[in-house]
């Protein structure tokens, strides 16, 4: 389990191929006739919710009682009502026009957001499948944070949103929900991540300057997708596509503009904007084009399993090296599951820390109970561990231990955590340091490739049925 990530809450999602039916081989001849019929339903669907709009059902954000709980879509056992996705396009209306940004046209805009809350839904079904749940105190504590970014006390956040038209249980309840998203993807994806000392060593020989200087990039991204098994035409119409935006890109039109209108990727309404990333953040497919681009480059088109993408280089923005302060520790982990509740692993990892104290081995214990897989082997020893690289309520309570100290259980998103301190020690951007980012930067590569398949595969497997009588009316 990967406890070396700041904690990200996901706010936009994979679009995929439209399907009916689980279970469909995507490449057989039901699979493509039931794709056909979900995107003509969606179509119909997008078309009556689009009369509904033009014949005011809804002004200014406000909803009207004729659609409550209307449902517009079937996602696996949950659904999706009129209420909910008119609030959302609304809402995504309401955030282009404070970025300046032009609004696609309103097909677009709902199909983008309608899918959008397709995965969502998707991702929440799988969650509660695996048994992972957030709990009050870590809801309570990530609102807390976010109300601190914003230099606002709870309360005052409150009232904000509140002078937004946002309804704050609402609200919190959709952090919960990314929360729950943001952990289902790192334990389904970082499991199957492997990086090997030979890639260490190809990536330093490669982009050992990029690693060395510390630099970030702010990039943006278009996506034209390709279903899993597609068919020579659908790849060649989608690369056409893909080769056509380029082209009116160098043409000079606006590219957040084309972003909007014809990217697939779930940050299309965000112009294809991914703010500021560092180079172990870069995605493999674009990371050398980066790296060799000026800014306001734009790349050629890139091929991925997922389908062509353009990516733009906005700025880029160098550091100084530093000398960083390291801490070598290792830790127990236990995490509440289907058959363990909350209170469960608590008390559990509270009889592991007494069991220390008795004098039994942090070691053993560790290997016998450790829920950290990765670590466990190693008798939970986690190495040398850079500031910001675990989650805030690991990295508060390793800090604020001395050296041989042992923490009694604390608890994190992954769980309650045991920490021992080993040792302590400044180091500068030695070799040891350089390939211990350029790991990082494959780590995070990989995890970008690997999220964006696992997604793919999770939507291409749902369930998803479209309600479309009576809207229109």
């Amino acid at each position: 389990m990967a406890i070396f990530r700041r904690l990200e809450v996901h706010r936009g999602f994979m679009n995929g191929e439209l399907r009916e039916e689980c279970g469909v081989p995507a490449g057989s001849a039901a699979g493509t006739n039931r794709r056909r019929l979900a995107a003509s339903m969606l179509a119909t669907l997008i078309l009556s919710l689009t009369l509904w709009f033009v014949a005011g059902g809804t002004a200014h954000g406000q909803e009207s009682d004729r659609f409550v709980d209307r449902i517009v879509a079937v996602v696996g056992q949950d659904v999706i009502t009129q209420r909910e996705l008119v609030s959302r396009v609304n809402l995504a209306e309401q955030q282009l026009a404070q970025r300046g940004a032009r609004t696609p046209d309103r097909n677009t805009l709902v199909r983008q957001v309608m899918e959008r809350m397709v995965v969502e839904r998707v991702q929440l079904q799988e969650a509660e499948r695996v048994g992972i749940s957030i709990d009050e105190i870590t809801l309570n504590r990530t609102m807390e944070s976010i109300a601190a970014e914003n230099n606002l006390t709870l309360i005052q956040l409150r009232n904000a949103l509140a002078a937004e038209g946002v309804d704050f249980a609402a609200f919190r309840e959709q952090i919960r929900d990314e929360l729950t998203i943001a952990q289902l993807r790192r334990r389904q994806v970082d499991n199957r991540l492997r990086v090997g000392d030979q890639e260490i060593d190809d990536l330093i020989a490669a982009e050992s300057g990029a690693i060395d200087r510390d630099i970030r990039y702010r990039i943006a991204h278009i996506l034209v997708a390709l279903p899993q098994g597609a068919d020579s035409a659908t790849i060649a119409e989608a690369q056409r596509k893909a080769d056509g935006l380029r082209a009116r890109i160098r043409e000079g039109e606006d590219f957040s503009n084309l972003a909007i209108s014809h990217s697939d990727a779930p940050d299309a309404l965000e112009g294809g904007d991914l703010g500021w990333v560092g180079a172990a953040e870069l995605p493999t497919l674009y990371a050398r084009a980066v790296i060799l681009m000026r800014p306001g480059e734009v790349s050629r088109v890139l091929r991925s399993p997922s389908g062509f993408h353009i990516v733009r280089l906005i700025e880029r923005e160098a550091g100084a090296e530093r000398k960083v302060p390291q801490t070598r520790a290792r830790h127990i982990l236990i995490s509440p599951d289907q058959i363990r509740t909350e209170a469960d692993a608590e008390a559990q990892a509270r009889s592991i820390y007494n069991r220390i104290r008795e004098g039994a081995s942090f070691d053993d214990l560790a290997r016998a109970h450790s829920d950290d897989v990765g670590s466990a082997a190693r008798g939970g020893d986690l190495g040398w561990v850079n500031p910001g690289e675990t989650v805030p309520a690991f990295e508060q309570a390793m800090q604020g231990l001395a050296v041989g100290e042992i923490s009694s259980p604390i608890r994190s998103q992954f769980g309650w955590h045991i920490i021992e301190v080993l040792e302590r020690r400044e180091t500068d951007a030695s070799r040891d340091l350089l390939r211990a980012r350029a790991q990082e930067i494959l780590q995070n590569r990989k995890r970008e490739e690997e999220t964006e398949l696992w997604l793919r595969r999770l939507r291409d497997e749902a369930f998803v049925e479209y309600r479309i009588e009576g809207l229109g009316s």
